[in-house]
């Protein structure tokens, strides 16, 4: 059995850890947190204006913190009729430490006359890998495409996965898909499904190498 390689996420976002260990279950990769290595999670910098800035300043910080491979999520919902937000504040849209709950109500509140063409919507997730001895950051993106409710749904995932009804599932919510469902059409999965490669051209590249120093 190959040994596993430890991957540590630069968040403290639960759901987002659970989703990603799952997506990458396949690799052999121990993906773990920086409160498991450091017994806390220190403030990371997130105050790019976009999704990738972020991801690399979070992904490099957790390195520069760790000296292990750091990946990093920055993700979010950008809607029609408000121009592009919450976007990269899709956490913070309500207030700094906002919970999921506030940051579904206050979208409601900013939506409540906008009419169905300027609620459509899209979630983005860009994820940001930093490797030792590879100097720039390797960084992917996945996108769906749906549409925001007027009431929350379902009881899965989330964030703003109550709210946000996915283009070609029958009007169902994000938080109405079941597991399996979500990673097959979510940002986060067609990121991680694009990242997989990179992981395991990682790893082959630190077996070469090890086998090199063997001998």
């Amino acid at each position: 059995m190959a040994e596993l390689v430890t991957i540590v996420l630069a968040s403290s976002n639960e759901g987002k850890l659970a989703e990603l260990r799952s997506l990458l279950a396949e690799l052999p990769v121990q993906l773990v947190t920086l409160k498991d290595l450091l017994g806390e999670h220190p403030t990371l910098p997130e105050d790019g204006n976009t999704f990738e800035a972020n991801a690399v300043q979070k992904a490099r910080a957790a390195y520069q913190l760790t000296g292990l491979p750091a990946l990093a999520d920055d993700s979010g919902l950008e809607v029609t009729g408000l121009q592009g937000r919450p976007g990269v504040r899709s956490a913070r849209f309500s207030h700094e430490r906002a919970t999921d709950a506030e940051n579904n109500a206050a979208l409601l509140r900013e939506l409540e006359a906008v009419d169905d063409e300027g609620r459509v919507a899209r979630f983005r997730c860009v994820l940001a890998l930093v490797v030792p001895g590879v100097e720039q950051p390797l960084t992917v993106e996945g996108c769906v495409s749906g549409s925001i409710a007027r009431d929350s749904r379902g009881g899965g995932g989330f964030g703003y996965d109550p709210l946000f009804v996915v283009d070609g599932f029958e009007g169902r919510a994000m938080a109405e898909l079941g597991d399996a469902e979500k990673n097959q059409v979510s940002h986060r999965g067609q990121a991680a499904r694009a990242m997989k490669p990179l992981i395991a051209q990682l790893l082959s590249n630190q077996l070469d190498e090890a086998e090199r120093i063997a001998g």
